[in-house]
């Protein structure tokens, strides 16, 4: 299990969270690589998993995108290859996230690394959410800015990067060093010898992934059918005028969709627990029946939720996958238990489990795949 030496999350919070860019030297005391650079290249073979290379040949930039059969054709320097959401599919990788749940697990978006070989990188650029980048094998030398005006230039159509941004921080970074970098600060790092960088990214979503996602629910739940209404119209002298008022009846009619908590929670949760990427979920074919679900709990240690799988309570219900469960005749701390979690000791189950609604419950949620018998020593 991962953990930080000599952090503390308040003092973080207050002074460098979504404020400015700090480098954490040797925040992971002895830090092991949770997996090989070949098993990173494996993952970017397969089609499920969104990868791809960005290679600098001179002054000019190339991108691929897998899945790939080989790497040979990029040569041995100046290229690294990126693989998104590998907390989805490798489980020793996915505990990296877990020093970071002091932050809530709805803003954690996934797991990025990379592999870079010597002079490798993406260029300099900004991203709009923030990110903890962690140093695993290898060194890389990093230039990280504050917020500041800058130049754009888009030198592949897949990249939009920026140039002569005054750095803060310009450093190497070595195995267990992090850089946190806040949304908006420009930063560029290369690999001095072949390196690999693991990336924590957070969800930030903007107004208009929010009101997007809000249109398609009030759509698919054929809800917010309120219409307009004026019955005290009078006679007007400017057909082609909207007025004041008018306009103000029709945003507060739009207004009105928002204060339906039950319609806008269910909205809210649904869209915080939607997966971006593809989740590595196994189905069990037969389905198991709950007799079968305590028979399994008894003779192993563990169950583990299914790698990226989000659940969440919000309002006193409970979000799996872009769903809402209905967990209403269940005990409050076994939803809290299952929010809470990722992997889940038979132990405490077993007592879970004796009452029904508990049972089937997670019973459903084993048959969809998304919680799973644990074996010790599983990647």
């Amino acid at each position: 299990m991962y953990q930080f030496n000599q952090f503390d999350p308040q003092s973080f919070l207050k002074t460098y969270w979504q404020k400015k860019p700090i480098l954490l030297k040797g925040l992971f005391k002895d830090f092991i690589d949770p997996l090989e650079p070949d098993e990173l290249a494996g993952l970017a073979q397969e089609s499920e998993i969104e990868s791809r290379v960005v290679q600098r040949q001179k002054q000019a930039w190339h991108v691929e995108h897998g899945p790939f059969d080989s790497f040979e054709q990029f040569g041995e320097n100046n290229w690294t290859l990126l693989v998104q959401a590998v907390d989805h599919w490798h489980l020793q990788s996915a505990q990296l996230l877990e020093p970071f749940r002091f932050i809530p697990n709805w803003r954690i978006d996934d797991l990025m690394i990379s592999f870079s070989t010597p002079d490798g990188g993406v260029g300099a650029h900004v991203d709009q959410y923030d990110v903890f980048i962690i140093q695993g094998m290898g060194k890389r030398h990093w230039k990280v800015g504050e917020q500041q005006p800058l130049q754009s230039s888009v030198p592949h159509p897949d990249l939009l990067q920026v140039t002569g941004f005054a750095p803060c921080i310009d450093e190497v970074l070595e195995p267990g060093d992090v850089l946190y970098i806040p949304p908006g600060c420009p930063h560029e790092g290369y690999a001095l010898e072949p390196a690999l960088n693991y990336s924590v990214g957070f969800r930030a979503p903007n107004q208009q992934d929010l009101l997007s996602s809000f249109a398609d629910f009030a759509l698919q739940e054929e809800c917010f059918q309120q219409r307009y209404q004026d019955p005290d119209l009078q006679p007007t002298q400017l057909a082609g005028d909207v007025t004041s008022s008018e306009a103000a009846k029709l945003i507060e009619l739009v207004k009105q969709t928002l204060s339906q908590p039950q319609q806008v929670n269910k909205w809210l949760g649904s869209y915080l627990t939607q997966a971006k990427h593809e989740l590595d979920i196994q189905v069990p074919e037969p389905s198991f029946a709950e007799d079968d679900v305590v028979e399994i709990n008894q003779q192993i240690e563990a169950w583990l939720r299914a790698g990226g799988l989000r659940i969440l309570t919000l309002d006193n219900g409970l979000f799996v996958n872009g769903e809402w469960v209905d967990s209403q005749s269940c005990q409050a701390d076994f939803v809290r238990f299952i929010a809470d979690n990722l992997l889940y000791s038979a132990e405490q189950l077993t007592e879970y489990l004796q009452q029904n609604d508990n049972l089937a419950l997670f019973s459903a949620l084993v048959n969809e795949g998304y919680i799973y018998p644990y074996e010790d020593g599983e990647e």
